[in-house]
C-alpha cells in the first residue's frame, strides 16, 4: 500500500547558462534581420548605385576608326565561265547562270484560235428561295443572292418570281433559272 508520506524529491535543475557562443549566435540573428529590414530602404534611396547602367559611349552612327581589312572580290564577273560551249560574244553576262528545257517548244504558241473554247456564260442553278433572297450553285461554290447582286453570269438578278408554284429567279439579260 502506498502511504502519503514526504517521499524525498530531487532538487529541479538549474537552466544552464549563456555561453559566449549562445550570445554570439543571438547577436548574429539579430544583425542580420535588421539589415535585412534596412537594406530595401537603402536600395529604394539609392537608385544611382542599383539598376541597369548604359554603357558610355558616343551617341553617333559614325563608323569607327579602325584599319580596314582586305576585301576579296565576289562579282560573277569574277567568276570564270566553265561551259565551253557558250558563246563568246555576250557582253553583258558572260556567266551562264541558267539553262531553258525544249520541252513544249513546238507548240508554244498553244493551240488555233479556232478550236479554243469561247469565255460563255457560268452555268448556275437556283437551288432555294426564302425570305427575299435566292440561293444560287455554280461551279465554284454557293451564294446568297437578293434583287440587284451581280450573278456568276455577269448579269444582275432582276427578280425572284413565283410560276406555277415553282419559284424562279430572272436576271436582267432576260434569262429564267429554275428550280430544278
Amino acid at each position: 500500500m502506498e502511504s502519503d508520506s514526504d517521499d524525498p524529491v530531487a532538487p529541479p535543475k538549474q537552466a544552464r547558462r549563456r555561453t559566449v557562443a549562445d550570445r554570439a549566435l543571438a547577436f548574429t540573428g539579430l544583425a542580420l534581420a535588421g539589415a535585412s529590414a534596412f537594406f530595401p530602404w537603402y536600395v529604394f534611396l539609392n537608385p544611382d548605385k542599383f539598376g541597369i547602367h548604359i554603357a558610355e559611349g558616343e551617341r553617333t552612327r559614325d563608323l569607327p576608326n579602325w584599319p580596314s581589312r582586305e576585301i576579296v572580290s565576289v562579282s560573277p564577273l569574277a567568276i570564270t565561265n566553265k561551259n565551253p560551249s557558250a558563246p563568246k560574244d555576250l557582253i553583258s553576262d558572260p556567266l551562264t547562270t541558267a539553262t531553258v528545257s525544249n520541252a513544249g517548244r513546238e507548240d508554244d504558241r498553244g493551240e488555233p484560235a479556232d478550236q479554243q473554247p469561247l469565255p460563255g456564260k457560268s452555268p448556275f442553278h437556283l437551288l432555294h428561295v426564302a425570305n427575299g433572297r435566292a440561293l444560287i450553285e455554280d461551279d465554284t461554290g454557293m451564294y446568297v443572292v437578293r434583287v440587284g447582286s451581280v450573278l456568276p453570269d455577269s448579269s444582275r438578278l432582276a427578280s425572284i418570281e413565283q410560276r406555277d408554284g415553282k419559284w424562279v429567279i430572272v436576271t436582267s439579260a432576260g434569262d429564267v433559272y429554275g428550280n430544278n
